[in-house]
């Protein structure tokens, strides 16, 4: 009779101790799952972000961007000048193209070629920095639709400016057309060779001229 209680005993142990490992095992897997699961949205989420913030040439798409095409005459004698504009980060371009009118996703002088990539993560004091950089796009487009053209002291860099400075980008509020203008012939990228082409080739052509004919008469 002890001999039977005694083993008893032990299968109940036995199978008490089958159940506790049983269920540590089922909550492992499932505390495993969810992680597993947490891990793939958190990955797709970065692979989402990263496709969104690819810059795309051929549809004209720069996120985050200040972009820059060549003004007719003007940049042919003077390179660093040109027209600018600003991008969502969708990559949607808003420019200044003329009195009273902010184009959209259409740059007023052609297609951007060159671009100086900037980074939502340099905006201060924010949560959600893609939000607030969109936002400060927005606004600068809505307040320049309000607003004449100069081509010296208003004009589509300015526009650029008090997005940037909207934003408080880099940590700062002083944002002006002379900085960008400068930042960007140093900084900026082109999209591609024939975009460095259409920027400098005129700019060569005239400089070539005139050194042949200089060295022709002199």
């Amino acid at each position: 009779m002890t001999q039977s209680s005694e083993c008893e005993s032990s299968d109940f142990n036995i199978n008490k101790l089958a159940s506790n490992y049983s269920n540590k095992k089922n909550t492992l897997e499932k505390n495993t799952s969810i992680e597993m699961d947490k891990m793939s949205q958190e990955l797709i989420s970065s692979i989402k972000v990263s496709k969104e913030n690819q810059i795309d040439a051929v549809n004209n798409r720069f996120p985050c961007c200040v972009v820059w095409t060549p003004l007719p005459l003007i940049t042919w004698f003077l390179p660093f000048i040109g027209h600018m504009g600003i991008c969502y980060t969708n990559g949607v371009i808003r420019d200044f193209a003329g009195p009273y009118f902010v184009s959209e996703d259409r740059m007023g002088f052609g297609i951007p070629t060159r671009y100086w990539r900037l980074s939502v993560d340099k905006i201060p004091f924010v949560q959600n920095k893609r939000e607030t950089w969109d936002r400060a796009v927005k606004e600068a487009s809505e307040e320049y639709k309000k607003r004449m053209h100069n081509l010296f002291c208003d004009n589509c860099h300015s526009h650029v400016a008090y997005a940037l400075n909207l934003m408080n980008y880099d940590n700062s509020s002083s944002w002006n057309m002379v900085k960008l203008c400068f930042l960007m012939f140093f900084k900026g990228s082109f999209v591609n060779f024939g975009g460095f082409m259409k920027t400098w080739l005129p700019f060569m052509l005239i400089i070539g001229t005139i050194t042949l004919i200089k060295s022709s008469f002199f």
